[in-house]
């Protein structure tokens, strides 16, 4: 029975850490070539306009947008397939089980959102930025998790995955409520409709997946018309694909779940990396992380992020609402609050949504998440490094 649950856990965490790796790869290779003799091509390149259709009846984006529409609308149906499963069958299908990391999770959001408010307080337009650091970059977090090997044992990891998984939801609700633009009825009841005809396949019990692909894509069209983000059309589709589990044989939501998951890990988030990780550190200097936006986004992630997650954790398990992880201790815990601080990828998109409309602010966001999410890597790994070898 433990292995049943467990199994999901040990492959999405050999995939998740192995990725983290190509993702620093390419977040390395992004900050060179932007400060170089070829940045002025890479961000010509990510700005470069590709029409898919005619002029009359398509979309004309720049290589940019078509991966922070297109691409993370995939990734976070990914994302939602992994959640919806968890909550099925997984480790969050049992409430207590669940508790710990939702709780830590909704300390690990609120707190960095009141740090980076605090710096930001006095000006509505930094102040759009709250929710950059609440994020939790889950392939970066545990590819760092991951080279400390069999000291850290694999409840921690069920609980840095599960959190970071939860951090994901959150953020998909902070998108879906924040950060959407105005929203025009039309497109909007064209999206029910076909959530509807999506709920239909799903009652039906349809295994094949391209009629839901075939909807999904018009659901997206729909929803990037609409003026709410174009990735929640991926939440969307996510939630009806069905995961009705029988014996001996894969439910479609388990068949996608691993088909997609190397594409998305070696593929779409390593391409987000290097598309929203290049920032110029030309005239940068100690106190340009003074400014109010990389400060509130450092102190968010670094300070916020462990000491919510932590203490959040704490009081769950002292007023026995929750459990501590099997074979750790509080430092070990601790250890893995300060990882959940690596913000990377989900902090740097929703900075993108922020500060969509206010450009100028992008280069800070950039410089506080590396900042931040850097500090929380070198400190986490090195406490884990220290205390969980006392543990073998």
């Amino acid at each position: 029975m433990i292995q049943h649950i467990t199994r999901p856990f040990k492959y999405f965490f050999k995939l998740e850490s192995a990725s983290g790796l190509v993702l620093l790869f390419a977040a390395i290779i992004a900050l060179f070539i932007s400060n170089s003799e070829f940045s002025s091509k890479y961000f010509e390149l990510l700005n470069h306009k590709i029409l898919l259709g005619t002029k009359s009846f398509g979309l004309n984006l720049s290589i940019l947008h078509w991966i922070n529409d297109v691409l993370m609308a995939i990734f976070f149906f990914l994302v939602t397939l992994e959640i919806k499963r968890e909550f099925i069958q997984g480790e969050l299908s049992n409430p207590k089980q669940a508790l710990l990391p939702i709780i830590g999770a909704v300390g690990g959001m609120l707190v960095p959102a009141l740090v980076y408010i605090y710096f930001n307080i006095d000006d509505p337009t930094r102040l759009n930025g709250w929710a950059i650091p609440s994020a939790t970059d889950i392939a970066f977090s545990l590819g760092v998790l991951s080279l400390l090997g069999k000291r850290v044992p694999l409840s921690l990891k069920v609980f840095l995955t599960a959190l970071a998984i939860i951090d994901d939801l959150g953020a998909i609700v902070i998108i879906a409520f924040f950060y959407s633009g105005n929203i025009k009825t039309m497109y909007l009841l064209l999206m029910l409709s076909a959530i509807v005809v999506l709920f239909i396949l799903n009652k039906f019990n349809v295994r094949r997946f391209l009629p839901y692909l075939i909807v999904g894509i018009f659901l997206w069209d729909f929803t990037h018309h609409s003026g709410i983000h174009a990735t929640i059309a991926g939440v969307l589709l996510a939630l009806t694909i069905p995961h009705k589990i029988k014996k001996h044989k894969e439910s479609l939501l388990l068949k996608l779940e691993h088909s997609i998951s190397p594409y998305v890990a070696f593929g779409i988030m390593p391409i987000f990396a290097f598309a929203n990780a290049g920032v110029s550190l030309e005239g940068l200097t100690f106190a340009s992380l003074l400014n109010p936006v990389p400060l509130g986004i450092v102190c968010g992630l670094f300070f916020g992020k462990q000491f919510g997650v932590l203490i959040f954790s704490y009081l769950s398990i002292k007023f026995k609402f929750a459990e501590m992880p099997n074979q750790s201790n509080w430092m070990m815990l601790y250890g893995v609050s300060i990882l959940t601080g690596i913000g990377f990828t989900m902090s740097l998109f929703v900075g993108n949504l922020a500060f969509v409309e206010n450009s100028n602010y992008l280069g800070g966001v950039k410089i506080g998440v590396l900042v931040g999410s850097l500090l929380s890597t070198l400190l986490g790994y090195f406490i884990l490094l220290i205390f969980a070898k006392k543990n073998v």
